[in-house]
């Protein structure tokens, strides 16, 4: 895993020097914006695998910078905050972040977190023979292509939804606790808790239902956790 880009968009010119000299000796290649604006303009040009974004930017801030870029494409997006409360956390997820610091954050941790992201993203993306796109009436998930169609309209997910609609979607009828989504998903070095579980499956759940509330392909088994509902057919 090398050669990568990575942006910093973040308004600490300082923070993102030392973050950026640490993820270049990695072998990464990094870009910098310090607000918003600049930061959506240096995505769209250089196209990174990987976004570390800043909640508190001038002109845009980065929950807006999150949605905007969530809406085109699934790269990873490591979300920065110097706030205390959990609500910058969970609104980010829901934004589709896949990954979320506290400042002030230990260097290294930061580089575990780009690696581990940068890892799965990989995983999915990239082709795998024995995959097949699965077909669950409305619903098709197409692995190869790290894509999902719900009435032959493409739907925009997030890395970490798209991983764990898949891996559900591979697995019917089987009930997952939230403990071992995360594990499987997020993996057990990540840090975090299974509330980002839940997060992910409300959002998954309100971009492929009709009816979020009454869910017909990811369903509540109370008391357990959650498992995949649906005919399969492979094509």
């Amino acid at each position: 895993m090398s050669g990568e880009k990575i942006l910093i968009i973040d308004d600490e010119v300082e923070l993102s020097e030392i973050v950026g000299d640490f993820l270049k000796a990695e072998g990464f290649k990094v870009y910098s914006a310090v607000n918003g604006q600049e930061g959506l303009l240096c995505f769209k040009r250089e196209k990174p695998q990987l976004v570390i974004l800043d909640i508190m930017l001038p002109f845009v801030d980065g929950m807006e910078i999150c949605r905007t870029i969530r809406s085109i494409s699934n790269v990873p997006i490591l979300m920065l905050s110097a706030k205390s409360s959990n609500t910058d956390k969970v609104i980010s997820l829901g934004l589709g972040a896949d990954d979320y610091i506290m400042k002030p954050f230990d260097t290294m941790e930061l580089i575990a977190r780009v690696k581990a992201q940068l890892r799965r993203y990989t995983q999915f993306s990239m082709p795998v023979e024995e995959r097949v796109v699965l077909t669950f009436g409305r619903l098709v998930i197409d692995d190869k292509a790290y894509a999902v169609y719900v009435n032959s309209k493409i739907v925009n997910l997030a890395a970490k939804e798209f991983e764990v609609l898949s891996y559900m979607a591979h697995h019917p009828s089987q009930v997952f606790t939230r403990e071992q989504l995360f594990n499987q998903i997020w993996g057990f070095e990540e840090y975090g808790d299974t509330n980002t579980v839940t997060v992910h499956i409300r959002k998954i759940r309100e971009k492929i239902e009709d009816s979020p509330s009454e869910p017909v392909y990811i369903k509540t088994v109370w008391g357990v956790g959650y498992k995949f509902d649906g005919e399969c057919y492979e094509r």
